[in-house]
């Protein structure tokens, strides 16, 4: 399994370089003779309607899906920050590491998730340091007890196609139908933005 995993991961790395120089000749075609004045009304234009056409594309595929109870969410959230590290962001204003240690704790140890995503482990142990966390809350039968009110992060998860997912999750099949747009819209919008820079 850890070998499709990383198959997988690899793949993507090579869809997403061919989309990054597709787009980015198109782009730059398109722009090449206009004036900068030009240039940059056409690509702020395109911009904002890549936040707003694509990304609202993206998000109505993943309204299509829903939570299936796996739990895998609840019980196995990665993060590259230690905790201490992650309280430390939230103090300084980030709203993400606000609300993620406001719901999330640490594992004790690995024997305590080991068995729970065993192939994303195996990926993880190359990639360098990382850290696994839990929600506290969750049941045995991977239920929130406190559903209606759960937090934003818990809401928006997964919020993009390219998370690492296990198969049983419910969103799998966005997954899917959705990493290809996913990774276009980050190409391209890579691309504006270093366009606009210059």
């Amino acid at each position: 399994m850890a070998e499709n995993l990383t198959k997988h991961i690899k793949d993507l790395k090579e869809e997403y370089r061919k989309i990054f120089k597709n787009v980015s000749l198109e782009v730059v075609s398109v722009v090449e003779n206009m004036s900068d004045a030009e240039a940059f009304k056409y690509l702020s234009d395109r911009l904002n309607a890549l936040k707003k056409n694509v990304y609202a594309k993206i998000q109505a595929n993943r309204d299509e899906c829903g939570c299936v109870g796996c739990g895998m969410c609840c019980k196995f959230a990665v993060s590259q920050f230690s905790f201490e590290e992650l309280c430390e962001k939230s103090k300084n204003g980030d709203n993400f590491a606000s609300q993620f240690v406001s719901v999330f704790v640490p594992y004790k140890s690995e024997d305590e998730y080991k068995d729970l995503f065993p192939e994303y482990i195996e990926l993880l142990k190359d990639s360098g340091k990382y850290y696994v966390y839990h929600c506290p809350k969750v049941t045995e039968d991977n239920r929130c007890p406190d559903y209606e009110n759960r937090p934003q992060i818990c809401k928006d998860f997964p919020d993009n196609p390219v998370a690492f997912l296990p198969l049983s999750c419910g969103f799998w099949e966005w997954k899917l139908k959705s990493e290809s747009v996913w990774l276009k819209l980050v190409a391209e919008t890579e691309i504006i933005n270093h366009l606009l820079g210059k």
